[in-house]
């Protein structure tokens, strides 16, 4: 890709890849068949190399990783090598670590800490993959009880990295940690200028703070935009009606839901392969996803059925 001209597809400059399911065998999304069926190492570097190509041949410029990602962001670092891509944004995250063993079924696939010890360990880690490469580094899976707003000391250390410093949240608290998060400061700076939250058509009670955010001067990023595959394995009768109306997936119409929210500045997409990307870009051809907050259910609800998905 170096020294080349890529003509940048309209519309995806709001897109994101996410390699959650590409990184590691196992995962909670459904819909999962386009992945390798051996699920190896070699196999899964291979079909993130190839969506990687392919999102990036359509106009995709931000990668989303984590350090429990399994191998994602060596896959990544391994794919940036060699392609040499010019113009992409790449974000990482910390404080769950992979212990899955690249097991299908591991007991246990990932364990979660925000302490400074774990900071300071895939800090290294992340850096010593990604290098300059990286823009964005987020704590992973940050929520109002986290210990992290009381370590004035992983404060200061997050203040003081060369890159841009965000938080993704989980849970039903969203909102509530959103803005404690954001209202952060350590000598003057605030902590956090980026947010990564799960917003869709069955969970957006976080969409008025994720809007103060934006509004704020924050970088929003939307992920689980498709409830873990849910709304495009077995989408609510609304969705599945428009998807037929605009001859979509019903994946494209809940995309394009989010991509209807001006305060949504990054919306990730998290496809097991290429085929599972062409229909996530299909959301750049719907004209209108109508409100659809009729489908909303209670976030307790919500949370609570997400946690029963299986790893597979």
């Amino acid at each position: 890709m170096a020294g080349r001209t890529t003509q940048r597809a309209a519309g995806t400059s709001r897109l994101g890849l996410g390699l959650a399911a590409l990184g590691r065998p196992a995962y909670i999304n459904v819909g999962r068949g386009e992945l390798p069926a051996d699920r190896s190492v070699d196999a899964m570097r291979a079909a993130s190399w190839r969506v990687l190509d392919d999102a990036y041949a359509a106009g995709v410029r931000w990668v989303d990783v984590a350090r429990s990602y399994g191998r994602a962001e060596e896959f990544l670092a391994d794919w940036l090598a060699a392609r040499e891509p010019a113009g992409l944004t790449v974000s990482s995250k910390w404080g769950y670590a992979y212990v899955g063993d690249w097991r299908l079924d591991a007991p246990v696939h990932e364990v979660k800490e925000h302490s400074l010890a774990r900071f300071t360990a895939q800090w290294a880690q992340t850096s010593a993959l990604l290098g300059p490469a990286l823009s964005l580094y987020q704590v992973h899976s940050l929520t109002a009880d986290s210990p992290l707003f009381d370590d004035l000391a992983l404060q200061d250390a997050l203040t003081a990295l060369p890159v841009r410093v965000g938080f993704s949240t989980s849970g039903p608290r969203q909102a509530e940690t959103v803005r404690r998060a954001l209202a952060l400061e350590r000598h003057g700076s605030p902590v956090f200028t980026a947010v990564q939250s799960t917003w869709n058509v069955l969970e957006p009670s976080v969409g008025e703070a994720l809007a103060e955010a934006h509004a704020a001067g924050a970088h929003v990023l939307v992920k689980e935009a498709l409830a873990n595959g849910r709304l495009a394995v077995s989408p609510p009768a609304r969705v599945a009606g428009l998807a037929a109306a605009h001859g979509v997936g019903p994946d494209a119409v809940a995309l394009a839901a989010v991509l209807a929210r001006p305060w949504a500045d990054t919306v990730l997409l998290g496809p097991a392969g290429p085929g599972q990307l062409r229909s996530n870009l299909a959301a750049l051809r719907v004209p209108e996803a109508g409100d659809l907050g009729e489908l909303a259910v209670e976030p307790e609800t919500y949370w609570r059925d997400r946690a029963a998905l299986a790893w597979s």
